[in-house]
């Protein structure tokens, strides 16, 4: 009898487990229904005075006027995001070429961590950087006015999608199977002609899919681009013509937007969420044939009768390609070390202790208050995160069936979330948790939501390195599942959900989009989660575009890359520590 009452109850506790992280796996699916809807109902309003024809096709945005056309802003945020893909993305592409196929053994660790610290950059930062640096010297160089529009713009979104290209591109090219290489070296193909005439097109698929997920990075970007933009409503005239994306229209007007105009800002967000839904589409349709297969792809061998060093001789542009890489990485990094280089000379000697620790007033801001706020939403955040996408993590990898049509459903929910534009996340934080005002812990829902997917995914990566024999091994000595997920995997994952939560703490130091419209931008000390409060990246915006004060903005950013670069030190730590952990 004993025996039956444990067998119940172990019964009753396993499916209370799988039923809590299915309810926790489905949270991924209420976020995003939230979101459209609350954007949607948003809209209403403006739809119904306006009319989606006329907010799509309007040529005007002027709201003094009744007028809010997004047709030009349309144009800019497509027209900035094809530039960006064309500088970066090409970049990014060469650089992962480089990375795995001609980088020297001794500095491949050495130009991955470039990739990884140009990812970790505070989008404030690289925005910053193109005021101070950018704009100066387009000015300087072609002779005009500002420096500011569709090429700056472009310029600073290429530089901040190139680690996201490289680094997924990197991943494709390293999946192709190296019996590629060896059949085509076999054949008498030179290297370079190896690497761009077989390995690169095996890759293609997953080069696209790093490319649109790099669309999708520079279609959501706020802060950068507005820093650079020149802000003007107005159609693309040239390079160097101020203009105004989608996501800087909203957080230009959303501080005194009332009315009709602030529900044609939502409208302005839902055309963003959108093009997330419409670039999730493509993504799939390019993943959906799957994994190259041998036999498909284009291999340069010698033609029949033809001597194979005749053939080498003729790989002069694969040969030029491989110098582009070359040149192509060493610019990447060069840049990197410029503009780190930059900040901290400028930013250093303008830090004291008095900026750093002194309680801050509204006429003499410290770093204090950002401490503070900036602790409040890294905790409450994680709080919130860190289950749920562990509990996540645990449904996909334990208890979901392989190929299920709810698997599938659920990741193109969590795809979508991540692909969100942050002044989207801002628009939904502001209606959905902002009902007694700005505050602390509303910013840290907000983010909260979108750290979801980086922890789901890091913490599943992790779940499926533990071996399946200590799974099997546990139950075989009478463990139940939910005693072995919790004593074998989720121990033996530790490493990895360590690490998820460390890239969390990354991504809440660096956003300041979202946090605007939530949190709020008030340098004071916060006595609590319910006070208004600025983290360091809002801090600086407030520094850089609010009230201008290029002193404090330099000293920030210098705060922000050190706490960046810390970041990044225990990633690779514990990156290393893994790895050990499996040979």
């Amino acid at each position: 009898m004993r025996g039956r009452a444990v067998t119940k109850s172990e019964s009753k506790s396993e499916r209370g487990a799988k039923t809590l992280f299915a309810i926790s796996a489905t949270f991924s699916v209420v976020a995003v229904a939230a979101i459209f809807l609350f954007i949607f109902f948003s809209s209403v309003p403006a739809l119904k005075e306006v009319g989606i024809f006329e907010f799509l096709f309007g040529d005007v945005w002027d709201p003094n006027r009744g007028e809010y056309g997004l047709l030009p802003m349309l144009t800019a945020t497509l027209l900035t995001t094809l530039g960006a893909l064309l500088i970066g993305g090409s970049v990014g592409v060469f650089s992962a070429i480089f990375l795995v196929y001609f980088c020297p053994k001794r500095f491949k660790g050495v130009f991955d961590q470039v990739i990884v610290l140009l990812a970790g950059i505070p989008s404030i930062i690289y925005g910053f950087f193109g005021m101070v640096v950018l704009l100066p010297f387009l000015r300087k160089t072609f002779g005009v006015e500002s420096g500011s529009g569709l090429l700056a713009s472009s310029l600073i979104l290429g530089l901040m999608i190139l680690p996201t290209v490289a680094s997924l591109s990197k991943n494709a090219l390293e999946s192709v199977p190296a019996s590629y290489k060896e059949g085509s070296l076999a054949l008498g193909a030179t290297k370079e002609q190896t690497v761009f005439g077989v390995l690169f097109p095996a890759a293609k698929k997953g080069i696209l899919s790093a490319l649109t997920l790099g669309a999708g990075r520079a279609i959501g970007e706020t802060m950068a681009v507005q820093l650079v933009c020149g802000n003007s409503p107005f159609f693309p005239k040239g390079l160097f013509s101020s203009i105004r994306p989608l996501t800087v229209n909203i957080v230009t007007d959303m501080g005194y937007a009332l009315g009709t105009r602030r529900s044609a800002l939502f409208v302005t967000g839902l055309v963003l969420l959108v093009f997330v839904l419409l670039l999730n589409v493509l993504l799939a349709w390019i993943k959906r044939e799957g994994k190259p297969q041998a036999g498909k792809e284009r291999i340069l061998t010698p033609s029949a009768g033809q001597d194979g060093r005749v053939y080498c001789k003729k790989g002069g542009l694969s040969t030029a390609l491989a110098v582009v890489c070359r040149v192509v990485a060493g610019l990447a990094s060069a840049t990197l070390v410029f503009l780190i280089g930059y900040i901290l000379v400028r930013g250093l000697p303008n830090l004291s202790l008095e900026f750093l620790f002194d309680r801050p007033t509204y006429n003499r801001p410290t770093l204090r208050g950002a401490f503070v706020s900036t602790f409040y939403v890294i905790l409450i955040s994680l709080a919130v995160a860190v289950p749920i996408g562990v509990a996540t993590a645990i449904f996909l990898v334990e208890y979901a069936k392989v190929g299920s049509k709810f698997v599938k459903g659920l990741r193109v929910f969590i795809d979508t979330l991540s692909g969100i534009p942050s002044i989207v996340f801002g628009l939904f934080g502001m209606v959905a948790f902002c009902g007694q005002g700005e505050s602390l812990l509303a910013g840290a829902l907000t983010l909260s939501l979108m750290l979801l997917p980086t922890v789901i995914r890091s913490v599943e990566e992790s779940l499926l390195a533990v071996p399946v024999s200590m799974r099997e091994g546990s139950l075989a000595l009478g463990a139940s599942k939910v005693r072995t997920i919790f004593k074998v995997v989720l121990p033996s994952a530790a490493s990895g959900i360590f690490t998820a939560v460390i890239l969390s703490i990354g991504r809440i130091v660096s956003e300041s989009a979202a946090l605007i419209f939530t949190a709020g931008s008030v340098p004071m000390l916060p006595d609590s989660p319910l006070d208004s409060g600025a983290t360091f990246a809002v801090l600086m915006y407030r520094f850089t575009a609010e009230r201008p004060d290029f002193a404090a903005a330099y000293a920030t950013a210098a705060v922000l890359l050190i706490l960046v670069a810390i970041v990044n030190l225990f990633v690779f730590v514990t990156e290393r520590k893994l790895k050990k952990g499996k040979k």
